[in-house]
């Protein structure tokens, strides 16, 4: 297990040499094994561990110098997403119906989730998409939520879409910048780093919110 983990975290710091050493074995394979990660990074709320944005970014610079099709990676990667997402929200909307029927789960929590996506659901959902961690649980409690699902899959779409295009494209244009050459793993931690400020903010500012909440109700 510790092995793994030590493999994980080299995997993501170094994710630039990884992806190159998986090109040269197993050339077109892959793009199979790209919509894999990203599908089980998205579709799987046990595996939110998985690289997203730097694996995106990096997968740009390699298709920047001719080891990838720009093209064939953006769309098979907007598919994988697309597919995580809603394999993610089905489990979810199966599952919401399922935790009803104990008694304990409180059903208004459920009515406050359901409340709460079919009003902010959309920007939720897209948003969620440039945030790790949260972006494998959204729609898991869209679907819990029971959120409409016409609804979620035109949000998900342009979520997604936004979000592999800019990352990848990024990594595509940034290729043959210096610093990031000699740098890539600087680079990836910090699009890690920055990309978990939104849900570190989030929590920071409902622990806060909740101790008013508290001292108000003392």
């Amino acid at each position: 297990m510790i092995d793994l983990i030590k493999y994980l975290i080299d995997f993501i710091i170094h994710i630039d040499k990884h992806l190159f050493d998986i090109v040269s074995n197993y050339n077109t394979w892959t793009y199979l094994i790209l919509f894999l990660i990203i599908f089980c990074e998205t579709g799987l709320v046990v595996t939110p561990f998985l690289p997203g944005d730097s694996l995106l970014f990096a997968a740009g610079t390699l298709a920047a110098l001719g080891l990838l099709n720009i093209s064939i990676l953006v769309l098979i990667i907007i598919i994988a997403a697309v597919a995580g997402d809603n394999s993610n929200y089905f489990i979810g909307r199966f599952l919401g119906h399922k935790v009803q029927e104990y008694r304990f789960i409180n059903k208004k929590y459920l009515n406050k989730t359901h409340q709460f996506y079919e009003k902010h659901g959309g920007k939720t959902v897209v948003i969620a998409r440039f945030m790790p961690f949260v972006r494998t649980f959204a729609p898991f409690v869209a679907g819990v939520g029971t959120m409409k699902y016409p609804r979620f899959f035109l949000f998900s779409l342009g979520g997604n879409i936004l979000w592999v295009n800019l990352f990848c494209f990024a990594g595509y244009l940034f290729a043959n910048n210096s610093f990031v050459k000699n740098n890539f793993s600087l680079v990836a931690l910090g699009i890690i780093m920055v990309s978990l400020i939104p849900p570190i903010f989030t929590v920071i500012k409902q622990w806060i919110e909740s101790r008013k909440d508290k001292k108000t109700n003392q």
